[in-house]
């Protein structure tokens, strides 16, 4: 019993690494899994008192079992085998494919990464580029919201950085839930993403068996209560102005919509402008069909030479941020009040019908967001400089231009963002944008667009084109 025993060394390398793996697997995790439990439970307690956030059930629930509940749902179990017996598989390879798009989209939401990590990632980011700022928002009408609502932010968008610019104003108040596109299913973000509580969406899929999943998560998810972020148009804006919306998730929404359940479903517009979208020109290039599509490297290299350059600036004092970045908030439009006012059962309705009401509320949504939308300096400066790009004018005639357009918007019932509320600095502050980065040309006291600079001036004008239309006049006054 007690003589030595030789074992070759790879045989005792083999037998201590399995130690370690069951050491790992039977006391080390369960403590860092109990430690990391504890930190999130203790988040959720604190923004419940602290906030008065209550966060759904439903954003709670393990990943695999919002994932086994898609793939025992009736409605994607039939779309499974209606696949399989299309393409002529087996029903286990359909279903499969449909385990494969439910990890694809459902998230995995921690409170700690979320209300923690990624608030400060994003009150960090913002700030470090902007000047950060909350402008109109109808408080009186948010506040009349029931509680136990499906809440639905619908906004504009101009830039990635909504994302991280509205999580971080709304992150008092409520979890959002993204859409998020593909370009975020990369390493390392794309964990990140998920645990923040965003959900993936491929766009323009043709597939219906990945529509199903996708229709049945965000339908789950909305009689849950999750509230949600979503924009309506599907993708940023190349040209600075609205885009006509897409219909798919508002439809997945609206499909099952029972104006006498429990919740009701508000959709919040919601209008974000910057005075400078850091991807403006690679969005320019988009509209360019002869222009090269650049390559990851070049990517990297630009944005590179973009970071050092600011680093420069700032160790030489001479940085400044980007202008400013403002969220308007609107008037809550509650879905059980549109049906009654319209007398509509959409459960009843076959798909033909159903779009077309679809359809009618989200150009409605588009105009409420496009009416909300701010107009910030950098817009405004740029819209009196096109007028008569040739034309040089002296600082008081531009000065004296844009206090009248800014009194044009407030008279259309839209609203401008006016920086310590001094219009004069306002002007200031944009025409000094326009001067950093050379998209205004000054010379002996006369400024004027510089010719080769135009279509970059014209994205920021087009950001507000649409409030000088007196169609909204009419929206705001309804």
């Amino acid at each position: 019993m007690t003589q030595t025993v030789a074992l070759p060394l790879w045989a005792f390398g083999v037998l201590l690494a399995l130690a370690l793996l069951a050491a790992l697997e039977w006391l080390l995790l369960p403590s860092v899994r109990w430690y990391f439990r504890r930190k999130v439970r203790g988040v959720i307690d604190e923004i419940s008192v602290r906030l008065n956030i209550d966060i759904p059930q439903f954003k709670l629930t393990r990943r695999q079992a919002l994932i086994d509940r898609l793939l025992l749902d009736p409605k994607v179990l039939a779309a499974a085998d209606a696949y399989a017996t299309a393409q002529h598989l087996p029903g286990d390879v359909a279903m499969q494919r449909v385990q494969r798009y439910a990890r694809e989209i459902v998230p995995a939401f921690n409170a700690y990464v979320y209300f923690r990590l990624g608030y400060w990632l994003s009150k960090t980011f913002a700030r470090m580029n902007y000047r950060v700022r909350l402008g109109y928002t109808d408080s009186t009408a948010l506040a009349a919201i029931n509680p136990k609502s499906t809440v639905v932010f619908v906004m504009n968008h101009r830039s990635n950085m909504d994302y991280i610019l509205v999580s971080f104003l709304a992150a008092e108040k409520v979890a959002l839930s993204y859409a998020v596109g593909e370009w975020a299913r990369i390493w390392p973000i794309q964990g990140l993403i998920r645990a923040m509580g965003a959900y993936f969406v491929r766009r323009d899929s043709g597939d219906p068996l990945y529509r199903m999943v996708l229709q049945r998560y965000v339908q789950m998810a909305t009689e849950a209560g999750v509230p949600q972020a979503m924009y309506p148009e599907g993708g940023l804006t190349t040209d600075g102005r609205l885009r006509a919306p897409k219909l798919g998730l508002l439809d997945y929404m609206l499909k099952n919509f029972d104006p006498a359940a429990e919740r009701d479903l508000v959709f919040i517009p919601v209008g974000i402008n910057y005075d400078r979208v850091l991807e403006d020109r690679s969005l320019l290039r988009k509209l360019d069909p002869g222009a090269q599509r650049a390559s990851a490297w070049q990517a990297l290299r630009v944005t590179s030479g973009q970071l050092l350059k600011q680093v420069h600036l700032g160790l030489l004092g001479r940085r400044y941020r980007h202008g400013y970045a403002c969220v308007n908030f609107g008037k809550p439009i509650s879905m059980r009040d549109y049906v009654r006012a319209h007398a509509l059962n959409l459960r009843n309705l076959d798909d033909a019908a159903r779009r077309a009401v679809v359809t009618a509320l989200g150009e409605m949504l588009m105009r409420q967001i496009g009416l909300i939308i701010p107009a910030l300096p950098v817009p405004l400066v740029a819209t009196v400089l096109l007028r008569e790009p040739e034309r040089a004018l002296s600082e008081l005639e531009l000065k004296s231009e844009v206090q009248a357009l800014m009194g044009r918007i407030e008279a259309m019932g839209a609203h401008v963002y006016v920086p310590r509320s001094d219009r004069d600095y306002a002007i200031t502050v944009g025409l000094r944008m326009l001067l950093l980065r050379r998209l205004v040309q000054e010379q002996d006291g006369l400024y004027r667009a510089a010719s080769h600079e135009l279509p970059v001036l014209a994205y920021y004008a087009n950001s507000i084109e649409h409030l000088l239309v007196p169609e909204h006049a009419e929206v705001a006054r309804s």
